[in-house]
């Protein structure tokens, strides 16, 4: 979004290099795995905002993040057993606390607050659902781990999504952990969970991989259409799939090939909506690892290139469009200011 200020001061002079910090209304959060950090662009322009988390040393390899319910932002970091944790910052991106941890938990990845207002986290590496207290983080149970090797199985859990019928919803990569390691070979599907009795279904099974991939799929996030309902699946491989939400039926794909290579030299990270219906999702190049960003009108689904290859994303994976205020640093400078007035215009997201 965009704003015009204007000042009228009966002065001349220069006004030197100043930094200030605004709030944006609205804006994109998107996490590095490489850079173990959450950055901020602006959501319209695609913009670079700045660093809502920088590379501090709280943050490894960050995966998902969500806002609870108490506007606290809650995300995913670490890949070992000893650091894997649900780490809390305010909306400000300030450090509350390490709100969930341990019992198993070893390279999390999807995180959702549950209708019964507890926290839900796959552990990828261990093949495994953990429950916590979604107050206190209190570890609850082992909500759903794999059993056996079976192609319908729990086999390397990704992201998580509660839908409007109240089950939980999770994508898995085709992988068995085997001693922290993942061993692909397995379908990579959607599966549907009862939270009341922890029975489970098969949602979608794996389609045909995109025309643009290597030749594999790898479900990875999830996110509801505000405007149809659907239910929009992103593949690491490439491609976002449509799903009819209440009969699992495959509607079709939305391509995430932003290269000019087939197979496209990029991968694809998880998706996130805006309330308008606007999708955006984050991809990276397969050797720099560098990240785009692409958005997708809500009603044409014309695609776009909001912010192509920018250093500022470092191997992005997660992607949350924050309709909260975020803090927003800019800098204002090298303004010449002439006698009767003056007239800044600046831009904010």
């Amino acid at each position: 979004m965009k704003y015009l200020t204007q000042f009228g001061l009966p002065l001349l002079s220069t006004l030197s290099i100043a930094a200030f910090s605004t709030a944006a209304n609205a804006a994109l959060l998107v996490g590095n795995t490489s850079g173990n950090n959450i950055v901020i662009f602006d959501e319209i322009t695609g913009d670079f905002r700045g660093e809502l988390i920088p590379d501090n040393g709280l943050l490894d390899s960050p995966d998902t993040f969500v806002y609870g319910p108490d506007g606290n932002l809650y995300i995913s970091s670490g890949t070992t057993l000893e650091n894997s944790a649900i780490l809390r910052f305010t909306p400000k991106g300030e450090f509350i606390d390490v709100f969930a941890s341990g019992n198993g938990l070893f390279r999390p990845y999807g995180v959702a607050f549950g209708p019964d207002n507890n926290l839900y986290v796959s552990s990828f590496l261990s093949d495994e659902i953990l429950r916590y207290d979604g107050t206190t983080g209190a570890f609850i149970d082992v909500f759903a781990r794999r059993q056996g090797i079976e192609p319908d199985g729990l086999n390397g859990p990704n992201g998580l999504l509660f839908g409007p019928d109240g089950r939980l919803y999770v994508t898995t990569q085709g992988s068995v952990a085997v001693e922290g390691i993942p061993v692909f070979g397995q379908p990579s599907i959607i599966l549907s969970y009862d939270i009341a009795t922890k029975a489970k279904t098969v949602f979608a099974e794996q389609p045909e991989p995109s025309p643009d991939s290597f030749g594999f799929v790898s479900f990875l996030g999830m996110a509801v259409d505000p405007l149809s309902g659907e239910l929009l699946v992103s593949d690491f491989a490439n491609g976002l799939r449509r799903y009819d939400f209440l009969t699992g039926t495959l509607l079709g794909e939305l391509s995430t090939n932003y290269t000019s290579s087939v197979p496209s030299s990029s991968f694809i990270g998880s998706l996130t909506f805006a309330p308008n219906g606007d999708l955006f999702t984050v991809g990276f190049d397969i050797v720099s690892q560098i990240g785009s960003i692409l958005k997708y009108d809500g009603l044409t689904k014309e695609r776009f290139l909001l912010a192509d290859a920018n250093p500022e994303l470092q191997r992005p994976i997660g992607i949350l469009y924050a309709a909260q205020p975020v803090p927003e640093p800019f800098a204002l400078g090298g303004l010449a200011i002439a006698a009767g007035g003056l007239m800044i215009s600046r831009r904010r997201q």
